[in-house]
């Protein structure tokens, strides 16, 4: 069946349809543990949907985190994909078993550029059985600044048949990051039922908003007070507006 565009979707109008689309981002190998407990309070203090940690992180992410309806989230396979299957998997392991609830993993992107197709879709497959079988979500980076656009439409039919929950289009480590031109494909070729999550680049209110549209449901950002914030004072705006002088 040849994929169908997506019809408009209805436009975000309270506080937590945005805050809940955020994954706050904590994965830059400079940040201290100051820093990184000053990112996990704030992801708290503001309401979004989960934090991704490094794995070093993840104790500390889980402790904090605990009781506030936001999710610790790790990466594996961080920020490459270069490493084996095992590892990935032995990777994943730990970071469940300490307390992750969802897991960024980067797809093998050299073996989707040499064209090892069913080296890719076995690990996803079993990223995804491990996974769920704790009850955690995984999220698929493409990383698709490496990739052509036929490779993206493969590795989404990839991930559809492993039955990830998300497909990301970037890790913010590669030469770009997510563009909307990506996300629309990503949604062409994606069931309804797999989210996408773009992450690299976004900058302001005004390109959630568009990658919405486009069909993302997460997005990854580290200027997660500074979208809420302006989020929120949008709205307190309409509010007034709409109210008699």
């Amino acid at each position: 069946m040849t994929p169908m565009e997506s019809p408009p979707r209805p436009p975000l109008a309270t506080y937590q349809d945005l805050a809940r689309m955020i994954d706050h981002s904590l994965v830059r190998p400079e940040l201290t543990t100051a820093q990184v407990v000053e990112g996990l309070n704030l992801a708290r203090r503001y309401g979004v949907a989960s934090v991704s940690v490094r794995p070093c992180d993840i104790d500390l992410a889980v402790r904090t985190l605990e009781g506030s309806g936001v999710k610790p989230g790790s990466v594996a396979g961080f920020p490459h994909g270069s490493q084996n299957t095992a590892t990935k998997l032995f990777e994943a392991r730990d970071l469940l078993r300490r307390g992750a609830r969802e897991i960024d993993m980067v797809i093998a992107i050299s073996k989707l550029l040499s064209r090892e197709f069913q080296h890719a879709q076995t690990e996803l497959s079993q990223m995804s059985e491990l996974c769920h079988k704790e009850g955690a979500i995984l999220k698929v980076i493409l990383e698709n600044a490496y990739l052509t656009d036929e490779l993206k439409i493969i590795a989404c039919r990839c991930a559809e048949r492993a039955e990830v929950d998300f497909v990301k289009t970037s890790t913010g480590f590669a030469p770009s990051g997510y563009t909307l031109a990506d996300v629309k494909l990503m949604r062409k070729y994606l069931p309804e039922e797999i989210g996408i999550k773009a992450a690299g680049g976004l900058h302001t209110v005004d390109q959630v908003l568009e990658v919405y549209q486009a069909g993302c449901s997460r997005i990854g950002s580290t200027r997660t007070a500074e979208f809420l914030d302006e989020w929120k004072a949008r709205l307190a705006a309409e509010v007034a507006a709409g109210q008699p002088g």
